[in-house]
Formats: structure tokens, sequence, C-alpha cells
């Protein structure tokens, strides 16, 4: 039993420390200094010790939660969970206001919609469910219909309140964030323990919420804004003023840096005014959040496919910086093409530093008239390794030097003598049998997109080729554990698994084995374009081993005219196939895999469509989302053309992303394309 002189004070204490947790991150007021605060919730804990019975789900205490979870359950939201359209210009966001008026205009006279401008946090997506003013779930966003239940670690951030103003059912939405010093003191903590660094508060922000442990999210100090009212079971605002306001009234905390406006002139003035200040504030702003304020006209406006009609996030451009070119030096690739890369003295663009940056080909580096030496403008928008964008030769001194193409390069082997690709801006190796490229050819050939060897990466490709065990692919086929008992780093059980996986690929479809052996020009998607078509070549559907044949004796029109093929691959294959010594290495290779015939495309809903996937998906590899289309009936392509119907941009999209803006084609993010394929 619990004195009754205990439980009023325990009510008391609970009351007082919410009253002034929401004076704080609801109102910006410190009535009681944190100490003060820390001195109530030490009270409040050590009644609960001595009475454990009377600790309340809503409890300060509770914040921290208990033991860490097994894995994430899922949660269907009770309100769906929409993206918003982007905008990048004035042009963009005086369409959306002629779009929005345009709908309106059937049902009311001459239409005139206020818009609240509100800034777009760069963090990750909440959304709370309260039931009688107590919280019940948090969930992320995930596909838009279900998401990862992240209850105990969203209870430990002070800033969202376990419990409300009064008893009202309500689904809110929110960004959850990670103040930048906060940051950088978990950055130093990781140096220290020998962790690599989080790139930006919205990856440790994703990071620390997606903890099984909740214990690591409650020592990371994550905040919160919420920004709409998803639903309730009162009489909701008549506009989205009132919905801000209602928001603050139930205790949530809400950013201030709001603006109702009243036409399309005002939300630029908002924009321009906010450009330079988003990376400034102790949360990162990517751009404006532009909203309908009416209610009525939200209603008619309602939703697309993708988002709502009646708002739209206008972004930022892409951050650019500026930095000096070290050097300028050659990568070779597996099929011995060589790429022109700028080492950059180290500089952050959009959150992450950088030191490199691609040259593309030599054509580029005239073009941009670039030197060693040279002070230039660095772009980031989005691509994993930046771009050059200009030189600024007002700051160029006589010691820059002009960057020349060398005639040879150690890392092609032989004499390291390089040549340029005709018809291309491309250089090559001349001698493609080095050393290096061998290792990079044994990495590609068991690379997931290929053969699918697990266990043979880089290092493990390197130490077989180094080591003299395989030298061309079949070699890797006559390995037993013995062999590779011998090697560093190979213990009896780590050497038979590598022998496992490698027995595994001996069945192997036709597409694959002709991505794997690193044929010019030959990716994925044409890889299969060839499989398909020499499998059904004669009217009747042939065997991977028999399509391999046919499209070996083809000709070079006859390959040239497989549809998606054009003649610079059907002269790169053509060639291939009458090489000698690659054609004695595919003989042996065969002896030792059975080539299997591709599926044809399925009939679906994707029929006719064509994807091209740029950047990183968190919730599916690349080659699990283009199995997705390919059961769905759909084509997943490798480059963006007029042809292309989607482009579907992850983390860090490149520049297939911006070709897809440059030809209007539709960029689907994550969420939307998961929808998609559903």
């Amino acid at each position: 039993m619990v004195p009754q002189q205990v439980r009023v004070r325990y009510e008391k204490l609970k009351s007082s420390i919410h009253k002034y947790r929401t004076l704080y991150h609801v109102y910006d007021k410190e009535e009681i200094s944190p100490e003060a605060l820390d001195s109530l919730k030490r009270e409040l804990s050590d009644i609960e010790k001595e009475y454990p019975e009377i600790i309340a789900p809503d409890s300060p205490s509770q914040r921290v939660g208990g033991e860490p979870l097994p894995s994430f359950k899922k949660v269907r939201h009770t309100v769906p969970q929409w993206s918003l359209n982007d905008a990048f210009s004035e042009e963009d966001i005086h369409e959306f206001d002629a779009r929005v008026k345009r709908f309106l205009a059937p049902k009311f006279k001459d239409p005139r919609p206020t818009y609240m401008n509100e800034l777009k946090i760069d963090g990750l997506k909440v959304v709370l469910t309260y039931k009688s003013g107590v919280l019940q779930t948090a969930a992320t966003r995930g596909d838009g219909q279900v998401g990862e239940d992240v209850t105990h670690n969203v209870r430990t951030i002070e800033s969202i309140p376990l419990s409300l103003s009064r008893p009202v059912d309500v689904v809110v939405e929110g960004e959850i964030w990670l103040p930048e010093k906060e940051l950088q003191r978990i950055n130093k903590e990781r140096l220290k323990a020998g962790e690599a660094p989080f790139a930006n508060p919205r990856n440790a922000a994703a990071g620390s919420i997606r903890q099984l442990d909740p214990k690591i999210a409650a020592s990371r100090k994550l905040d919160a804004f919420i920004y709409e009212l998803a639903s309730t079971s009162e009489v909701p605002p008549k506009d989205q003023v009132g919905e801000l306001d209602y928001l603050r009234e139930l205790g949530f905390k809400v950013n201030a840096h709001c603006k109702l406006v009243h036409d399309v002139s005002e939300i630029i003035e908002f924009w321009n005014a906010w450009k330079g200040k988003g990376r400034k504030q102790e949360y990162w702003v990517d751009g404006v959040v532009v909203k309908v304020n009416e209610r009525e006209y939200e209603e008619e406006l309602g939703f697309t496919g993708k988002g709502p009609r009646f708002a739209i996030a206008l972004k930022f451009p892409a951050e650019q910086v500026t930095t000096i070119v070290e050097d300028i030096v050659l990568q070779v690739g597996r099929t011995g093409v060589l790429t022109p890369v700028a080492h950059l003295k180290p500089v952050s663009v959009a959150g992450t530093v950088v030191s490199r940056a691609t040259l593309h080909n030599e054509d580029e580096i005239q073009r941009l008239d670039v030197r060693i030496g040279d002070t230039v403008i660095v772009q980031k928008a989005g691509d994993i390794i930046p771009d050059i964008v200009k030189v600024l030769f007002e700051l160029r001194t006589k010691s820059v030097k002009k960057f020349v193409w060398p005639k040879k390069v150690l890392a092609c082997g032989g004499d390291g003598s390089i040549e340029r690709v005709p018809g291309t801006a491309a250089w090559r190796c001349v001698n493609r049998d080095s050393t290096e490229l061998a290792k990079r050819r044994l990495r590609h050939f068991a690379s997931r997109g290929a053969l699918n060897i697990e266990g043979l990466g880089k290092e493990i490709s390197a130490l077989l080729v180094d080591s003299g065990l395989v030298g061309t692919f079949d070699d890797l086929f006559t390995l037993t554990e013995g062999d590779l008992l011998g090697l560093e780093g190979f213990a009896e059980i780590s050497a038979n698994k590598l022998i496992g996986n490698i027995k595994k690929a001996r069945k192997v479809v036709l597409s694959r084995l002709l991505h794997g052996i690193s044929i010019d020009h030959v990716g994925e998607e044409t890889a299969r374009l060839l499989s398909l078509h020499f499998s059904a070549k004669g009217g009747s559907a042939s065997g991977g081993q028999k399509a391999l044949e046919k499209l070996r004796a083809a000709s070079v029109e006859e390959l040239a005219a497989v549809k998606g093929i054009g003649e610079v691959v059907a002269h790169s294959l053509y060639d291939w196939f009458r090489a000698k010594e690659k054609v004695a290495i595919l003989d042996r290779l065969l002896t030792h895999v059975s080539v299997q015939r591709d599926e044809g495309p399925a009939q679906g809903k994707l029929s006719g469509k064509t994807f091209v996937l740029t950047g990183t998906l968190g919730s599916m590899s690349r080659e699990e989302a283009e199995e997705k289309i390919r059961s769905l009936g759909g084509t997943a392509g490798s480059s963006v053309s007029k042809r292309t119907s989607y482009v579907v941009a992850g983390e860090n999209p490149g520049s297939k992303f911006e070709k897809a803006k440059e030809l209007g084609v539709a960029v689907l993010d994550e969420e939307e394309f998961a929808r998609m394929v559903r």
C-alpha cells in the first residue's frame, strides 16, 4: 500500500515536472534552472524506487526504457503518410499556386488561398498516436502504410510529451532532429571508440531512433518539432494557423519560424530569406514547406497518388563550396577504362567532408580548363562523388600545373601503355591483363549482380590473385579448402564457408554470367536483354547453354538488331567472343558452371515501364529493387533517356537524378517506389 501523502506528492511532482518541461520545450521559457528540475526528477525517482507499484506510464522516469528489443515491430498507420512534391525554383512555386487555384475554381468563385510557410526540417519523420491524452505508439513513416514501432526510443525525447494537456485522441506528425553541438559530441566519442563518425545530424538522428537499446537513444539529446495534426477526436481547427496553435496547446513543440502569407511573392521572399540560414540553425533546414492555410480548400484539393495537392516542399539550391585541387590522378576501372579524379583539399559539402571529385574524362578537363593548384567550386547535389562546377580563374596563380595525359599508367600492367577509345572521350589500358585489373575483375565476377559469391570481396579477391591461386575466373572453381588454409586470415571454418559459397555459384543464369565476365559496355540490364533475346531466338525457349552458343555465333548486325543494343555494344560483344584468350577462359569456365535460362519478363502492372535506380535505398538492395520491377513486368535500365518511365532516387542520388530533371523524367522517392511495387 502506498501512503496517501506519498501519492499526493508523487502526482504533484509529476505535474510540476510536466509543467516545466512544457514551458521549456514548447514556449522556450526557463522558469527554474535545469539543476532544480533535475532535483524534482530525483525526488520522483526515489519515490518510485520505494513504491514501484506507483509508477505511471507517463512518468518522466519512463523516458529511459527498459531492456533492449530483439527487433522492431511493424505498425500500420491509421492515417496514410504521404510524401510532398518538390519545387526547386520561383517558376515551380508559381505553377503550384496556379494549380491550386485551377483546382478550386469549379467549386469556389474567385478562390484566394493564403499560404502558411514552415521550415522543412532535415530530420527523421515520426508519427505519434495518443489515446485519452497518453502516448501509445511512435512509428517511422516506412512505406506510408506501415512503419516501424520506435516508441521505446521516442519516449526518451524530452520535447515529446508522454501525456497531453487534456485526454484527447490524436495522431500527429513531426520531425526528430539532433542538435549540431550534440552531433559533434557524439562523433568525438565515436572516434575515441574507433567507430566511424556520423556524416550529418540527420544520419545521427535516424541512427539513434533505430537503436534496439533505448539507453543509446536516451544518451543522445534528440529533439522534435510537431507540424501536422493528422486526426483528432475533437473538432479540428479551421486553418493551418489554428492547427499549429492547437498543437502547442496540447503540449507539443512547434517550430516558431512560420509565416502566413497572401501571395507567391511573399512565399519567395520567405524562401530567399532562409536560403542562407538553413545550415546555421541548431537544426538543419533544407527548404520551406508551403501549405494552403484554409481547411475547406485543403479538403477540396485532396491528394494525388503521391501526396497532397495543398502542400509542396520548396527546396534550397544544392550547396556549393570552394576548395583547391591538390592533384589529378587516373583511376583504372575493371574494364581498363581510365577516369581522372581530382584530389581536393578536404572540405565539407552538404554536411559531408569530401576530398575527391570526378572529372569524368579528358574532354571535361579541357572544358573546365581545370589545373592542379586551381581554386574550384565543388557541388554535391546528392552525388556520392561531387562535381567540379567551375574554376575561379581570378584566383589562379603562376604555380598551377596543367594536367597532361601520361603515355603510360603503371596500374595497367605490362609496359603501362594507354590508348583513347575510338569515337569516345575515354582512355583505357592497352594491356588489360594486369594484376590490378585481375583483382577488380574477380571482385566484380563475385559481386551480387553477377555470380553473387558471398565472402569474396575486395580483400579476399586481392589475396587470391596475389597468392597466385586465381588468375582467371575458372581458377576460382578449382580451389579447395586446403588451398585457402595457407593464406593469412583463413581458418578451417572460414575456408570451408568460402568454398561452399563458390560451389553454390556453379549454377548461374546466363544474364549474370554475361555481366560477370566484364565485357565492355555490358551491364546488368544489357546482359538480361541479350539473354532473353537469344533464349527466345528461333521460336522456342532455349536453355542458357544454347542461348549462349547463339550469342557467340551472332554477327554484328544480329547483335545490333537486339532491342536496347546499339552499334557500340554490338561491336564490343562481337570482338570479345572472337578474342582467343577470352574465349579460352570462357570455355574453361563452362566446364565448371551450369548456365541456366533467364525467366522471361513477367506480365504485371509495370509492363512497358522502364525504371532507372540511383542512390542508396534504405529498405532493399538495388538487386532486390530491380527484381521487384522485373517480377511486375517492368524493365530495370542502366541509363536515363527520354524513354525512361521513372527514375527511383534513394539517398545520395547521382548524375542520373540530374539527367532525369533535365529530360523531364518522373522521379520517385523510395516510399513512392515501395508503394508502386508492393
